[in-house]
């Protein structure tokens, strides 16, 4: 399944996607939502450290909390992601 994310801006988009997969281990450094304020996604990582990543709106960042849930809880993996732009594509399976 893929889905298309679309940040605030660039950086954001990259930011996300380091948080988010990592192809060495196909793993996930982010545990948990902790919040979403508006266009902002607040994400708890293995760390116990907290992040924050400014989306399109709210609708990107409540659609991209609702993707991420089953990756976070061991039900998905995720595959690949791969920015362009401000846009974050994400492929789990």
């Amino acid at each position: 399944m893929k889905k298309k994310i679309i940040c605030d801006d660039t950086y954001e988009a990259q930011k996300l996607a380091g948080l988010i997969y990592v192809k060495e281990d196909m793993e996930t450094f982010i545990t948990g939502i902790l919040e979403i304020v508006d266009n902002e996604l607040i994400v708890s990582l293995k760390d116990k450290s907290a992040h924050s990543i400014l989306l399109k709106d709210q609708l990107e960042a409540e659609a991209f909390a609702d993707f991420i849930q089953s990756i976070i809880e061991k039900k998905h993996r995720i595959t690949n992601t791969i920015v362009k732009e401000n846009t974050v594509e994400i492929t789990k399976e």
